[in-house]
């Protein structure tokens, strides 16, 4: 089969650590933190009472008040993030053929603050059902995708992936390979979250999964180090505009970036706990690299997905080791997680734009918050600590794992006409 290029002509982002696509960019090579106290509810009385929040965001500056109101904070990031995508990209959708043009979005949770506000007021009442007539159309992950459709007219292919923290990165795949099968010519795809709640927080920090730095906040999340105790809830979203490279041209679209290949994989073994090896995080990336017909010693950089777990960083080292052996060695690796902390199910989509970002700046973004080298790591791999560094990138391959033991992983590289 005839598979068509798929290139990156649009983006966006809301992001802790900045507002926009470029203010993001900025901020990843700065090394700037996004954690802080938590603001958007009472968190004094919580195991970890402090997170990656959005700054500054005003939804009534992106859309009427009444509209606003509809939309669970999730969709609301789903739909201002994929309107900077779509301004970025230049692209007039009067002239576009709207049934070759769709959306797919990924969360983890989807309408988690609804949710939970309206079952509380409910809980706290006389028993008396007075729940909002949009609860449901606020809550359901699928209307994500929906509002973004509705809003730009595209008729093709239209649906939501729930894969956990690896949502928006099996959207922006499928979106891929919608395309280059010739289904779709554009598709706006990435991912939103917006758990930063009593319910988000609490849940998590019942888990044991979060970290308990309260008295630091700003270098809580620190991936690969040895004194590292969970993640740091994150909220936000990165939208991408996916479109066949010749209808691209056509239009004068700038590109930033090609996407060459795509792995999917299952752990099959713990629906929290990563395996000790990494076996499902070896499957997938062996099979992205296979998509993409490129090998290891192609590839210059890995965002990984490097929560700030301990079991979690450790398997994912262990199984880049077993994939790329000594060329390992060669490569630039870190997480924006220790920026950004975790966007759940938003995670992806953010983590491929800081991809792309290298792969056009020629500049690794750094794992901040590095103390103490953990001894299960080994030494020689370059985790890109503290600091940024300058490279050459061609190819960058992103790393997303979800709870549920589902991994995806999507391979960039620099665009190069023919």
């Amino acid at each position: 089969m005839n598979l068509r290029r798929v290139v990156v002509t649009g983006i966006g982002a809301l992001t802790p650590i900045g507002n926009t696509a470029e203010a993001f960019r900025q901020a990843l090579v700065q090394g700037v933190s996004g954690a802080a106290d938590i603001t958007k509810f009472d968190a004094s009385k919580f195991r970890t009472r402090f997170a990656c929040e959005l700054k500054g965001f005003d939804p009534e500056a992106f859309m009427e008040k009444k509209e606003a109101r509809k939309l669970d904070p999730f969709a609301q990031y789903a739909l201002v993030s994929a309107d900077q995508a779509m301004v970025d990209s230049g692209v007039d959708v009067t002239k576009l053929d709207t049934a070759r043009c769709g959306v797919i979005w990924g969360s983890g949770i989807g309408g988690l603050t609804t949710f939970y506000e309206e079952v509380s007021a409910f809980a706290k009442g006389d028993g008396t059902p007075r729940f909002n007539p949009f609860f449901i159309t606020k809550m359901i992950i699928d209307l994500s995708a929906g509002h973004i459709s509705i809003k730009y007219g595209f008729r093709g292919v239209n649906y939501s992936t729930v894969s956990a923290c690896a949502s928006a990165s099996n959207a922006i795949a499928e979106a891929y390979n919608y395309i280059r099968y010739g289904k779709m010519d554009m598709m706006i795809t990435g991912g939103s979250e917006a758990a930063t709640n009593e319910a988000g927080i609490g849940g998590f920090a019942a888990m044991r999964a979060m970290s308990e730095r309260n008295d630091d906040p700003k270098t809580a999340s620190r991936p690969f180090d040895k004194n590292r105790d969970g993640f740091v809830l994150g909220e936000g979203a990165g939208a991408l505009i996916l479109e066949e490279l010749e209808h691209a041209q056509a239009r004068g679209a700038k590109i930033y970036a090609e996407i060459i290949g795509t792995g999917m994989s299952a752990d099959a073994y713990h629906i929290t706990a990563p395996h000790p090896e990494g076996l499902g995080v070896q499957l997938v990336m062996n099979n992205a690299l296979q998509d993409a017909g490129i090998s290891t010693k192609d590839v210059d950089y890995i965002n990984v997905h490097g929560t700030s777990t301990p079991l979690g960083d450790v398997s994912e080292l262990i199984a880049i080791q077993k994939v790329f052996g000594d060329d390992a060695y060669d490569i630039n690796i870190s997480s924006t997680k220790s920026m950004t902390g975790h966007l759940l199910g938003a995670a992806g989509a953010v983590e491929a734009l800081a991809s792309i970002f290298a792969i056009q700046d020629g500049i690794i973004p750094p794992t901040i918050n590095h103390f103490e080298d953990d001894p299960a790591i080994d030494p020689k791999l370059n985790l890109t600590f503290n600091k940024a560094q300058k490279r050459d990138v061609n190819i960058a391959i992103s790393n997303t794992f979800g709870f549920g033991g589902h991994n995806v992983s999507m391979i960039f590289s620099k665009y190069k006409p023919d």
